[in-house]
């Protein structure tokens, strides 16, 4: 005969705090499914980045280095301004929560525009998607990492625009939280990404 211990009496306030929002939920499991997406791509890459084969190949245009580090930066530092975003938020510090969050989105897009024109560059110099497999390569990894960051900053904007709306306060912070989440993802992954491809 099996017994079961009874199930402890936890008071319903306190079992509502435990369960996690369903659209937390949602974005950490889009966002573990695009890890796993990476993770194919930088597997595959990282294959032919050190096999015996010289990488890159001969007569392929140098990689932007030194523009790319100081864009890296940038990146990051949205990341951090992010953060000081979301202190405000819940400090009920609303004018500087909306500056912050806007400085955030300029930061992102100023990273987009950088690489950009980075890319055109590079694609007049003849490193393109079609000509051999180390442009393929950059163009899917960096250009797959861009469109996520373009993403990101839409959904940024958006919660940018209802912000100045006095949409969210300390207590309504579900939309600023999820586009953090998506924000930390991909500021997070970049530089794993920029260590493998430019260095």
């Amino acid at each position: 005969m099996i017994v079961l211990a009874p199930e402890p009496n936890i008071p319903a306030g306190l079992a509502d705090n435990r369960r996690m929002n369903p659209a937390k939920l949602g974005i950490l499991l889009f966002i573990t499914a695009e890890i796993m997406f990476f993770g194919g791509m930088i597997s595959s890459f990282v294959v032919f980045r050190f096999s015996p084969v010289q990488w890159p190949p001969v007569g392929q245009p140098r990689l932007p280095l030194e523009v790319t580090t100081v864009n890296t930066l940038i990146l990051l530092f949205s990341g951090f301004t992010f953060f000081l975003t979301f202190k405000a938020l819940k400090a009920s510090q609303h004018d500087r929560f909306k500056k912050l969050l806007t400085l955030t989105a300029v930061l992102g897009l100023v990273f987009l525009l950088v690489q950009g024109f980075e890319w055109i560059r590079l694609l007049h110099f003849g490193l393109t998607l079609h000509n051999s497999i180390f442009g393929g390569f950059f163009y899917c990894l960096v250009g797959v990492h861009a469109l996520h960051v373009a993403g990101g900053l839409t959904a940024l904007l958006y919660v940018l625009s209802r912000a100045w709306r006095g949409a969210y306060n300390a207590q309504n912070s579900l939309g600023v939280e999820l586009c953090q989440m998506y924000w930390y993802f991909v500021t997070g992954l970049w530089p794993v990404l920029f260590a493998l491809v430019y260095l």
